[in-house]
């Protein structure tokens, strides 16, 4: 694996990373999205995708404009109880459309309002329904060439699923991967131990979106406010016990890594974008990576949880990194 600097540069009141945090979702930056969105003509098609064992996902297809139209497809991913539609996935679907690249942005099981297409619940550890979605993109619109890039959890599933796409037989020609979680036990312990704000901000969006889920599958969750009143640990807990294979949240943890080992076999080109002063994501967790040389990690010092906020426009970093990766990408070799 390289290890580079990134060329990411916060100025002023920017070099603080809660507010780089704060920013990055804020409502100001979703509406910048729309508004770079709707000045290229961008219409979002909506799309259900019916993959094996029943299970239906969600997303959002958009084509670049025919002028600069380039036969490639990038393969968004968002962050836990984020959405399709996301700030950072709008400006990233925004950047890449205007270099002529079309953009299909997923929704994760029980996120962007999707709760009902499944009866069971979301978690970390579906990865296969993300590498059959991902498998009937590339199917519907045959691009000549296919990416895949995700942001924190989505991140993780990005690299995960790069990982698994030579077995899988899907052809990803890169990865693009900003501010993973490659230890997710190291994560929760950031969160209980931070600053509360955070800890209350993804408890808040993950407790309304499972008494979502129990509204409309009653039947099949019947799970009291009392299991909702617990902590990230607590809940975590009784979502590994009730609702997946694993023992206990440890090993459930675990199934999701991708710390030590793990990605010594990728052989997909990846690049990962990480903050020194991300309070979400523990830097030091990166530093426990062993990947193959096909794997690049660039760091900034400064840069918040997926924020990498470059002025008081909004405008991102990170979106203009993963296109010029892409461009990159599909450079004619010298």
């Amino acid at each position: 694996m390289r290890c580079e600097r990134s060329a990411y540069r916060a100025r002023g009141l920017l070099q603080n990373a809660h507010v780089q945090s704060a920013l990055s979702s804020s409502p100001w930056r979703v509406r910048a999205g729309l508004r770079r969105l709707a000045a290229l003509g961008a219409a979002a098609q909506p799309m259900i995708l019916d993959l094996p064992e029943q299970t239906r996902l969600s997303g959002l297809y958009y084509a670049a404009p025919a002028a600069v139209r380039r036969n490639a497809l990038a393969l968004l991913l968002h962050g836990w109880e984020g959405s399709a539609q996301s700030s950072y996935i709008n400006h990233s679907a925004a950047e890449l459309l205007a270099e002529g690249i079309d953009v299909f942005a997923l929704n994760f099981r029980d996120h962007g309002q999707s709760h009902g297409l499944n009866e069971g619940l979301f978690h970390s550890n579906r990865l296969q329904e993300v590498v059959d979605a991902a498998r009937q993109v590339h199917g519907a619109f045959r691009p000549a060439h296919f990416f895949v890039a995700g942001y924190s959890l989505g991140g993780n599933f990005a690299l995960r699923l790069a990982l698994s796409a030579p077995a899988q037989g899907l052809p990803i020609d890169a990865a693009f991967s900003i501010c993973p979680p490659v230890d997710p036990s190291a994560v929760l312990r950031v969160l209980e131990t931070g600053p509360a704000f955070y800890h209350w901000y993804f408890m808040k969006k993950w407790r309304g979106s499972l008494r979502r889920k129990r509204e409309l599958f009653p039947h099949v969750h019947s799970f009291g406010d009392d299991i909702l009143q617990r902590d990230m640990r607590g809940l975590t807990q009784w979502l590994v016990e009730q609702h997946t294979g694993w023992d206990n949240e440890e090993d459930y943890f675990a199934g999701y890594a991708v710390s030590g080992q793990t990605l010594a076999g990728l052989r997909v080109p990846t690049c990962i974008l990480a903050a020194e002063d991300d309070p979400v994501i523990p830097i030091g967790s990166l530093g426990t990576l062993q990947a193959s040389d096909s794997v690049r990690l660039e760091i900034s010092a400064h840069g918040g949880h997926c924020g990498f906020i470059e002025n008081w426009r909004l405008r991102g970093f990170a979106e203009r990194w993963l296109t010029d990766g892409v461009l990159q990408a599909l450079a004619p070799p010298r």
